[in-house]
């Protein structure tokens, strides 16, 4: 009867580790950039502090549109105010005045 030698070989050992590195740095690298992940907690609370900001400016726009609107008001017309709005419409001045237009304004 013949009998086989077989040298035992250190690969099968490393199956079982190799694997489990494998699964965890699948899952590790999906939990810290996915979707739902640690890196976009940090990027969504970046965008909600934008997004404030972004408020906040329309925020006050509002507030100083509704002051300038609470000037045009009947009984409280504001004969400067009138004036204003009323030349900025028609694009009229006097031949002795300086208009001086700002960009801010004019856009709006």
């Amino acid at each position: 009867m013949w009998t086989r030698q077989h040298r035992e070989r250190n690969t099968g050992r490393f199956i079982v580790p190799g694997l489990t590195v494998l699964f965890l740095s699948y899952f590790g690298f999906h939990a810290y950039h996915g979707e739902l992940g640690i890196y976009s907690k940090y990027r969504l609370q970046a965008r909600a502090v934008e997004l404030q900001a972004q408020l906040d400016a329309v925020r006050s726009r509002r507030v100083d549109l509704e002051r300038r609107v609470q000037l045009l008001h009947d009984g409280t017309l504001e004969k400067d105010m009138l004036d204003e709005q009323a030349r900025k419409a028609l694009n009229l001045s006097h031949t002795d005045e300086i208009t001086i237009i700002r960009s801010s304004d004019w856009a709006n």
